[in-house]
């Protein structure tokens, strides 16, 4: 029959792979009247193996990269930038160092996304106007806790993180760090497009909120916060769906804007100009005193406080916390005032090591 192979078409495709043996010759002649057939061509529809110098890269259907390569470098250079100007915005709001690192950017589906989240969390839906659908910023308790801790006056030592959900008052101090999250989110957008970002509503339990289907596939935008001892993630789920009709915006040249020109008087002054109506803090030490915590329970109202400071010694005058200038108290006008008298010059050591020998 014409569909079966011979010997010598067995030899041939098991020579294609390079790692066949030759079979015994045991070749049946053909009948009499009867031609030999030819060997079939392996172009024929049967394709040889790879060899092994060619590069064979694996595909999982159940992961499929929606995303191109250059996207997702655009994403990770943005969002690189964006994480520097959050830590030092969440740093002045927690008055004390947050250091913020972009961990990974990927791929993956929402189903993948939501069971590797913690039960319960901080689950925050957010509108992105113009994209379509929602984004989602989970926040980790680990690090949750410890933030609203600092910012209702806590130290910096860390608690156990607690196993619940936010009360009405801790919802409403994650708003802040949500919306400084989300301030700085848009402005790492505003060169690829335009965000309107708010938070629609917050969820403890993540498995409860299915924005997609669960095949469908996000990018996962995943932040690592370090708070004194305390540290956890933050992750930004961006649907794909919600990209796929700016992903052409989402290249290389279309969001930078670092330039390599050097400075010009235009844009000295302009942001000289800028920074003159900026408002900063004040603030003038008259004296400083140490006072046991029984005599401050027992002050009252014309007490005097006395303190070892010279009345014909300068004040200082601090701007935004560095000392600045000498000053010396006074009125004007019938409102206390302080006159400046001179600046401040910082006088910067330095230590020259004296290799000389001593006799």
């Amino acid at each position: 029959m014409d569909d079966l192979l011979s010997q010598a078409d067995i030899e041939n495709l098991l020579g294609a792979t390079g790692t066949a043996k030759p079979a015994p010759k045991s070749e049946a002649k053909p009948a009499s009247g009867q031609v030999a057939p030819a060997p079939r061509s392996l172009a024929g529809g049967i394709r040889p193996f790879p060899k092994p110098t060619e590069k064979v890269t694996s595909y999982d259907f159940k992961r499929p990269e929606r995303v191109g390569k250059e996207q997702m470098r655009a994403l990770q250079t943005m969002h690189e930038g964006f994480g520097r100007n959050y830590g030092a915005a969440l740093s002045a709001l927690l008055r004390t160092i947050v250091e913020v690192k972009l961990t990974s950017v990927d791929q993956l589906t929402y189903s993948e996304f939501v069971f590797s989240l913690e039960n319960p969390t901080c689950f925050n839906l957010i509108n992105a106007a113009p994209l379509e659908g929602q984004l989602i910023l989970d926040i980790n308790p680990s690090l949750l806790f410890p933030m609203i801790d600092r910012l209702m006056g806590g130290g910096a030592e860390s608690t156990p993180p607690a196993r619940r959900p936010l009360t009405e008052i801790e919802l409403r101090l994650v708003g802040r760090i949500t919306s400084l999250f989300l301030d700085e989110l848009s402005g790492a957008w505003e060169n690829v497009l335009k965000l309107d970002l708010a938070v629609d509503h917050v969820e403890s339990n993540p498995q409860l909120v299915q924005i997609v289907p669960p095949n469908e596939v996000v990018v996962l935008i995943s932040f690592e916060l370090i708070l004194g001892e305390a540290r956890g993630m933050m992750n930004l789920c961006i649907p794909f769906n919600a990209i796929e009709r700016i992903s052409s915006k989402l290249s290389a040249n279309s969001w930078v804007t670092y330039s390599k020109k050097p400075s010009t008087p235009e844009s000295i002054q302009m942001i000289g100009d800028r920074l003159t109506g900026s408002e900063v803090e004040l603030v003038v030490e008259l004296a400083e005193s140490r006072i046991a915590l029984q005599d401050v329970i027992g002050l009252r109202v014309g007490d005097i406080i006395a303190t070892e400071k010279d009345t014909r010694v300068p004040l200082v005058v601090s701007v935004q916390g560095s000392e600045k200038f000498h000053a010396s108290p006074g009125a004007y006008k019938g409102r206390k005032a302080v006159r400046i008298l001179d600046p401040i010059e910082h006088h910067h050591v330095r230590i020259d090591q004296d290799t000389s020998q001593g006799g």
